[in-house]
């Protein structure tokens, strides 16, 4: 039990929209919110661990773990969808009392981001999808795998093989870590009930309507890896197409990790994006 009270994966708890949340909470300023990704045993600490200090520095910064992911309520009833999450998200910035946030969704946490800036509009001040899903494209071998992700050791380092471009960032280490992460108790269990096979029909039930992508008036930050062999780089390529004020960072020898990657300079563009809407409120240049 005192090994899981000092995980770094534990933030605070709270209740939202009627479930026990572990979020992390840090900095102070404008909120940024950050939905992570879908692998397996995730957690919003192990995706935004290296650019939460960064992003902190200037803004507050709220990281939870979503429904059914990591340290947060797995429901009852074992159902999960788009608009579940949404309304998880949106529990979050109520309990928070936060009116508006910039949002930054990771792959899976893209098109949750995407979703609700559609939904909510007025909710998201503005909006940066990384890696993100949102549109239809055929499911690929590597999100094939991660979402029918076995348990063992060796699945988990070929997991790590698919998602990272830098192979030096995909040691035994890691993948031990990331094994024991997944089969948590309830980790695996609430995961294997999130994405059965067939699996296109989830690429699919994650995206929005391509008229409501084009309607939408948020300033868009999308940063994609062109070596992603989870989420195809033609994502990414169609959503800057649709968005009327998107502007698309492509990371070359970049897998699907872009935060973790290159996370200086994904902090600094991140940044950089969210400053100039700060010096906008504040009348800056």
């Amino acid at each position: 039990m005192s090994a899981a009270i000092e995980s770094p994966e534990l933030g605070r708890e709270i209740s939202a929209a009627g479930y026990r949340t572990n979020l992390h909470d840090v900095g102070e300023g404008f909120p940024v919110m950050l939905i992570h990704g879908s692998g397996p045993g995730v957690t919003a600490w192990a995706n935004w661990r290296l650019v939460m200090p960064s992003l902190a520095t200037s803004r507050r910064v709220i990281a939870p773990d979503m429904l059914g992911f990591g340290y947060s309520e797995r429901p009852a009833d074992g159902v999960y969808n788009r608009q579940r999450w949404v309304d998880h998200a949106i529990g979050v910035m109520d309990a928070l009392g936060l009116e508006q946030v910039d949002l930054i969704g990771n792959s899976f946490g893209g098109g949750l981001a995407l979703a609700l800036a559609i939904a909510h509009p007025q909710r998201v001040r503005r909006l940066v999808l990384m890696g993100s899903v949102g549109v239809s494209f055929p499911l690929t071998a590597g999100l094939d795998a991660v979402w029918g992700y076995e348990p063992s050791l060796e699945a988990m380092r070929k997991l790590l093989d698919v998602f990272a471009y830098d192979r030096s960032l995909v040691n035994d280490e890691l993948a031990e870590l990331r094994y024991q992460a997944s089969i948590r108790p309830g980790f695996q269990e609430s995961f294997a009930a999130m994405f059965p096979a067939p699996r296109q029909r989830w690429v699919d039930a994650l995206g929005s309507p391509e008229e409501a992508i084009r309607a939408l008036p948020h300033d868009t930050l999308i940063l994609h890896g062109r070596e992603d062999e989870v989420i195809p780089l033609s994502a990414s390529l169609r959503l800057a197409e649709l968005i009327d004020r998107a502007q698309l960072h492509v990371f070359g020898r970049c897998g699907h990790w872009t935060q973790i990657e290159h996370a200086d300079r994904f902090a600094r563009l991140v940044n950089d994006f969210l400053n100039e809407a700060d010096n906008t409120a504040t009348g800056g240049a």
